[in-house]
């Protein structure tokens, strides 16, 4: 096993050791290993985005930012073959927070999330993406479309 140093403000610190506790960790190190490991499995999605998803984008934004509310809806009419639902919720007088259901491939799930969350005025914008796999393809009848049913990649 390799060990290496890092250095924390106080601040930063007391915020990690509380983070650990709240989540059950019994050292540092493994709190780390864990942070490490998902930022490789995020990058590793993130550069290889293939098959189908579904996702959860969530963002903020500041619904008087001249014309966003706007783009943000035509965005989502735009990609109406990715997006599954949405809702919408009044955070205060000025933000919302919107959380959008997602379904498609994986890099045309990315690219809008990407052009939404870049959209001028929204912030803490989120990507969850879950990778799915084919599990059965089938009929319901004899007159039936055939259609496949995907379930999330174990």
């Amino acid at each position: 096993m390799e060990r290496f140093t890092i250095s924390l403000d106080a601040s930063l610190a007391r915020q990690f050791d509380e983070l650990i506790a709240a989540r059950g960790y019994v050292n540092r190190s493994e709190a780390v290993r864990d942070l490490i490991r998902g930022a490789i499995e995020q990058d590793r999605q993130r550069a290889m985005p293939q098959g189908q998803c579904v996702a959860n984008l969530s963002y903020v934004y500041n619904h008087h930012e001249r014309e966003l509310a706007e783009r943000l809806t035509a965005l989502q009419h735009d990609h109406h073959d990715l997006t599954v639902a949405a809702m919408h919720t009044h955070l205060d007088h000025d933000h919302c927070l919107e959380s959008v259901i997602l379904k498609g491939q994986q890099a045309d799930v990315r690219q809008f999330a990407d052009a939404l969350i870049a959209e001028r005025g929204v912030r803490h914008g989120h990507l969850n993406v879950v990778a799915l796999e084919a599990e059965h393809r089938h009929t319901h009848d004899a007159a039936g479309a055939p259609h496949v049913h995907y379930r999330p990649i174990r």
